[in-house]
């Protein structure tokens, strides 16, 4: 049940949605490309990557009949994953284009998804409705206090919140915004990594850090499933690179007391409490 919200754009996510409009535009190719369910079959076999531990700890969850809200949707993958795995998926987005590639997977694979076009800072959803949210490269996206704030209002009590994002500790951010790394590093690196792509990076984004990671689980339980991923993966390595995405991962578990420091990416979940 969605509630009348009025909720005028600000200049920030007016730049946002005019972005994934053209990036939408752009991407209507994937409608005739057979969908991916590769990470629902054997998700703990990529221990190293941070989207199939994701769905390790998902498919664990057991969330037929569970009402689960996805946070920014995009073109809908998780939405239609969760969909698959049983539950009753909510999903939204800023952009309606981007809605409209999601719900035509939806009907061209025979799953049912509320897709909704919305803001994550106004949520028109009911207070204490979702089972489990899933903010998965979105929350870089947003204001993180206002969309945490409905967040947790729409949860119910001991509903399960599950983080997948990128991340830079501050200081290592202070690092990534010398003039050195702005100016000659990271633009060679850049290249490295996307290669001739455009990288999928907009205006107003910015990596979590470490003080948003504070706010995220401010007035709720201890973090569990904390783990960080990509210290040179994806900063000076292509994520393309099986052996030494394993390395990387394997470095950030043995110095998991400095972690926090090195990590590119988190994933955790919390029991939000009210």
């Amino acid at each position: 049940m969605l509630q009348e919200k009025e909720f005028a754009l600000t200049e920030r996510q007016k730049r946002e949605l005019e972005y994934h409009r053209e990036y939408a535009r752009q991407h209507t190719a994937l409608l005739k490309k057979p969908f991916s369910w590769d990470v629902l079959e054997h998700p703990s076999d990529r221990w190293w990557n941070a989207y199939w531990q994701m769905y390790d700890h998902l498919t664990k969850l057991k969330l037929e009949g569970k009402r689960v809200l996805v946070v920014g949707c995009g073109f809908g993958d998780d939405a239609l994953r969760l969909a698959k795995l049983g539950a009753t998926v909510f999903a939204f987005d800023l952009c309606p284009d981007s809605l409209n590639i999601a719900k035509a997977l939806a009907i061209r694979e025979g799953l049912s998804v509320t897709f909704d076009n919305m803001a994550a800072e106004s949520l028109a959803y009911e207070d204490n409705f979702f089972d489990v949210i899933i903010a998965r490269d979105i929350l870089h996206h947003v204001d993180i206090p206002l969309a945490i704030r409905e967040i947790k209002r729409v949860a119910k009590p001991g509903g399960l919140l599950i983080v997948n994002e990128i991340y830079s500790h501050s200081i290592t951010n202070r690092i990534r915004q010398s003039a050195f790394v702005e100016r000659f590093l990271y633009p060679k690196m850049q290249r490295l990594i996307y290669g001739a792509d455009t990288p999928y990076i907009t205006q107003d984004e910015r990596k979590l850090t470490e003080l948003d990671i504070e706010e995220i689980v401010k007035n709720s339980n201890k973090p569990n499933s904390e783990k960080y991923y990509n210290f040179l993966v994806t900063r000076i390595v292509p994520d393309r690179f099986v052996a030494f995405s394993k390395v990387d991962r394997l470095l950030l578990i043995m110095l998991k007391p400095i972690a926090h420091f090195l990590a590119g990416r988190i994933f955790f979940s919390i029991q939000i409490a009210k």
